[in-house]
């Protein structure tokens, strides 16, 4: 072998390496990515859940005293049955944009209740809802950001060139058109 063979033997033994070393990185960091999505998703998952588990118990503390508001604790119920955990994200999304809004009317419609504002139950119901909906939007947020620096991550080089040898796609954020997420309509106009 010659001096020039053996020197491309060696460009060609470093430029493999220099390409497997890469690959390498570019796979860690996708999969890390991807840990930090599903760790992201599971901890909304949890708040979701946590939420679903109180609505039933803010309905039934008001159901009594708001008896011609009817239509609103229905509403609640009825985003609240169509909660899918195995659901797409966006699917979640917008059954969880769509609970949201239907909360925030029911907790406007309680305000106009003393006899509401007053029980002890129901002020617990009300917080505890209140600081459910605050750690889903935080944690949505956090899911956004993870799920963005995986997009990202996987449409650049070089993880680019690798992720459809192990099928990554790009994932969906936790967000609705504004379409779906607009609320159903409800005529909330006292009847007394």
């Amino acid at each position: 072998m010659t001096p020039a063979q053996a020197a491309a033997v060696f460009a060609v033994i470093i430029a493999l390496g220099l390409i497997g070393f890469l690959a390498y990185v570019s796979y860690n960091a996708v999969v890390k990515l991807a840990q930090l999505a599903d760790r992201g998703w599971a901890n909304i998952d949890v708040a979701l859940k946590q939420r679903h588990d109180e609505l039933p118990n803010l309905v039934s503390a008001v159901r009594g005293v708001m008896a011609f508001e009817r239509d609103v604790l229905e509403d609640v119920t009825r985003l609240r049955a169509a909660y899918q955990p195995e659901a797409p994200v966006p699917q979640q999304a917008a059954t969880s944009e769509a609970t949201t809004a239907a909360v925030q009317r029911l907790l406007a419609v309680v305000e106009r209740y003393p006899e509401l504002r007053s029980a002890a139950n129901v002020m617990a119901l009300q917080q505890e809802i209140a600081r459910l909906e605050d750690v889903i939007a935080t944690r949505r947020e956090l899911y956004n950001d993870a799920i963005f620096r995986y997009n990202t991550t996987i449409a650049q080089m070089p993880a680019g060139l690798i992720a459809p040898l192990f099928g990554w796609r790009p994932r969906a954020f936790f967000s609705v058109a504004p379409s779906e997420a607009a609320p159903p309509s409800l005529d909330l106009r006292d009847s007394a």
